[in-house]
């Protein structure tokens, strides 16, 4: 299987075309590597490059890159609106196909490494490649820029880089390298000068201050065109999404007087991005993701069963999952289909509520219907990705059981392969049991407001997450049985009861 990644490398350049493009051709030159976008802005002296390729010529391509904007940036002569503490800032590795996030990380710490030994530039690691907590976020690294780092590390061990020596490169400062999941960034433009409104509201949307969750903000002067922008990073744009992050900054320039007068996206979005925006703003009735041109085209092309829907045959869509659970496998299995029945369950829900935001007898509750169809549609993603997820952790206890056990040390090893693999097929379905028990709750609190036209929906909904917890719950006590961690069993049979009691039902004896 083909592994594909994307590197999303900031260099402490805007406005030099020549050098910008002299780094993006050091980059480009490897072979496998592509450049999908670039993006200058002279404002921020910031360049953002987009690459994707496999993992290890892209590490190479960025590692080029490092070395050529070492030799063309000058830190000590650079000025702009955006934080830097290096020549190449940052470089965050993100898995896109056949890779995981733990593989990006590696891949971070390897090109981390060899950032120093070739060209002496220290190193941070950052997001999921942290070695201390501190130092996930980025805005913790780059604490007091290029110059400031450059005087705290003269006397301060705690902010020591994680590669290399304890001082800055004279002229290209430091490089955080990490691994993250797809972020957004996103800029809205007002119409102030002031940057201290923009603060504000950046203070007030973002995270660390108690705004939004995944959202990371500062204000930025625009100078050349006389404009104050909240600059923005949506770190996890599912789960906030483009549209909520808009709405918030709208309302929050209410209170000082002014208004977007537009927004912007640097670098590259996930095409669903748009979807979710187009969707909330425009209200469409019946909106599918199937509609789109080029949704439609890829499926054709791949061969997907698109037009089975179209056709009214919905019986085609769901067979091979039932050929599936009916074939004599062990997997996929009641844990499999639990999830299953908690994603379904999430999926009607989202059809209730986007429904029901379409009626006008529902008007004067459509911001809580949109807030609830965003939580339906990450809970639909979260309980489906498990499906597999509660398969391969049965596989993986099957596959304990099947290690040799010759002698004493084969037969200690097993024991210990098969508890631990027992523990992890045991939290999977806890993990859908809690999602299915909220998603319960919640579709429970929609009730008094979707359109009475959509309740009895809503209740199917409502027993087809029940059923997903319960099922997933019985899973977890099959488990259980098996540990001779009586503490971890303790553990996990308070949480199974707590959710069996959310869920309305009479504790359960243990078995026997």
């Amino acid at each position: 299987m083909k592994r594909l990644i994307e590197c999303v490398p900031n260099f402490s350049e805007g406005r030099d075309a020549a050098k910008v493009d002299a780094i993006v051709a050091a980059m480009s030159s490897v072979p496998g590597v592509y450049v999908l976008d670039r993006e200058m802005d002279a404002d921020h002296n910031r360049s953002v490059i987009t690459l994707a390729g496999e993992p290890d010529a892209v590490a190479e391509a960025v590692l080029l890159g490092t070395g050529k904007a070492m030799e063309l940036i000058d830190l000590t002569k650079h000025t702009g609106a955006h934080p830097r503490v290096g020549a190449t800032d940052v470089v965050p590795f993100i898995p896109i196909d056949g890779i995981t996030i733990e593989d990006c990380v590696a891949l971070a710490q390897r090109v981390g490494n060899e950032i120093w030994n070739r060209y002496r530039i220290p190193v941070f690691f950052y997001e999921a490649a942290a070695t201390r907590p501190d130092r996930v976020n980025l805005e913790n690294v780059r604490r007091g820029q290029f110059e400031g780092l450059r005087e705290e590390l003269k006397k301060n061990h705690d902010r020591q880089p994680d590669v290399g020596e304890p001082k800055l490169h004279p002229t290209a400062g430091v490089t955080v390298v990490g691994a993250r999941k797809f972020l957004i960034a996103y800029n809205v433009n007002l119409n102030t000068s002031d940057v201290g409104v923009a603060n504000k509201i950046a203070k007030a949307i973002r995270f660390s201050s108690g705004g939004l969750r995944y959202v990371k903000s500062m204000g930025v002067e625009l100078k050349a065109r006389n404009l104050a922008q909240v600059s923005i990073n949506l770190t996890d744009f599912e789960q906030t999404p483009m549209h909520r992050v808009y709405e918030m900054v709208k309302r929050e320039a209410e209170r000082y007087g002014v208004m977007p007068v537009g927004s912007e996206i640097v670098g590259l979005v996930p095409k669903k991005a748009i979807e979710m925006a187009a969707d909330f703003f425009l209200q469409l009735e019946n909106f599918s993701p199937a509609q789109v041109f080029e949704n439609r085209l890829a499926a054709t092309l791949s061969g997907a069963p698109l037009e089975t829907a179209k056709a009214g045959k919905l019986a085609g869509l769901a067979r091979p999952f039932l050929d599936a659970v009916a074939a004599p496998a062990a997997t996929p299995g009641g844990g499999s289909v639990s999830a299953f029945a908690g994603a379904l369950a999430a999926a009607l829900g989202q059809m209730v509520t986007a429904l029901s935001r379409k009626k006008k007898s529902q008007a004067g509750f459509a911001d809580q219907l949109s807030a609830a169809l965003d939580e339906m549609r990450k809970t639909a993603e979260e309980l489906a990705e498990a499906i597999d997820r509660d398969a391969a952790s049965y596989d993986a206890v099957m596959a304990a059981f099947r290690l040799p056990q010759g002698d004493a040390q084969e037969i200690r090893q097993r024991e210990e392969a098969i508890q631990k693999a027992t523990k992890a097929a045991a939290e999977v379905p806890l993990q859908v049991a809690e999602r299915a028990v909220a998603l319960f709750e919640r579709l429970g609190q929609l009730d008094a407001i979707v359109a009475a036209s959509m309740r009895s929906d809503l209740e199917v909904a409502r027993l087809m997450a029940s059923a997903g917890a319960r099922g997933a719950l019985a899973n977890v006590e099959i488990n259980l049985d098996g540990l001779k961690d009586a503490a971890y069993v303790t553990s996990m049979r308070g949480k199974a009861a707590a959710l069996r009691e959310r869920l309305g039902d009479a504790p359960r004896a243990k078995s026997a």
